[in-house]
């Protein structure tokens, strides 16, 4: 079963690298869109195809990897981000129908998977035509989280700080619900899930935004170095300890 496997085992070094992962589809996301002024369309077209290449080579792997399985998760982070902003702001539908469309998709998404599966575990995951159904889901709760987490900051007039605080609550409260209640574990993974990238997104905003916005103005250029030289170091972190596990059994 490990062997077919293909996905990552849902841990504390998952979770760190979720969120990683996401505060670098933020920043990379607006680099490529503001701060090189290539505006959302065309941000779209350009991590849709690095999404394309990445899921491409995860779905062609007959085991999981974890740097291919990061580099999708990365991959709809950052995709995420443009659709996100290209429905709330070139589309001019706002955040608050943004997030509910997106909700919508992502809510259909899991129906669609519950009625052919009959279930929605997401590890371990070995069948292909399931594997496809997690990563549309993925995708559509990395653009979710995008435009709730700026519903957060600009309808809701939450700083980048409290806002990373807020979800950062409801992620904790979701941790303590995993640990001490009997709530069904699906769910609360899919609500953290969807809360970490929230998170990462308003603490990628809180690192790159002007200081009269309040942010740190590090840039969006120097918080995404900064953010795939942590990923790089976690997927190497996984890869050892995944190297460790095999060799166990």
């Amino acid at each position: 079963m490990h062997t077919l496997n293909k996905v990552a085992q849902i841990s504390l070094l998952f979770w760190v690298m979720k969120i990683v992962a996401t505060t670098l589809g933020e920043t990379l996301g607006d680099f490529i869109a503001q701060t090189l002024g290539l505006g959302y369309t065309v941000g779209i077209l350009i991590t849709l195809a690095f999404f394309g290449v990445a899921l491409s080579i995860q779905l062609a792997k007959r085991k999981y990897v974890p740097v291919w399985f990061w580099l999708v998760i990365i991959a709809t982070t950052t995709l995420g981000t443009e659709i996100s902003d290209f429905i709330d702001r070139s589309l001019n539908i706002g955040y608050t129908w943004g997030s509910l469309l997106l909700f919508t998709g992502f809510i259909i998404t899991l129906f669609a998977w519950y009625k052919k599966f009959s279930n929605l575990e997401v590890y371990p995951i070995m069948q292909p035509k399931k594997e496809v159904f997690f990563w549309i889901t993925v995708l559509f709760s990395n653009s979710l989280g995008t435009a709730f987490g700026d519903y957060l900051s600009d309808v809701l007039g939450l700083s980048y700080l409290i806002g990373a605080l807020v979800t950062a609550s409801i992620i904790l409260v979701v941790v303590v619900l995993h640990y001490f209640t009997k709530l069904n574990q699906i769910v609360l993974f899919w609500i953290a899930f969807i809360f970490t990238r929230p998170f990462g997104a308003t603490f990628g905003d809180f690192l790159t935004k002007p200081l009269i916005k309040g942010g740190l103005d590090l840039g969006t250029l120097p918080a995404s170095l900064v953010s795939i030289v942590l990923m790089a170091i976690l997927i190497y972190i996984s890869h050892v300890q995944l190297k460790g596990n095999v060799n166990k059994h």
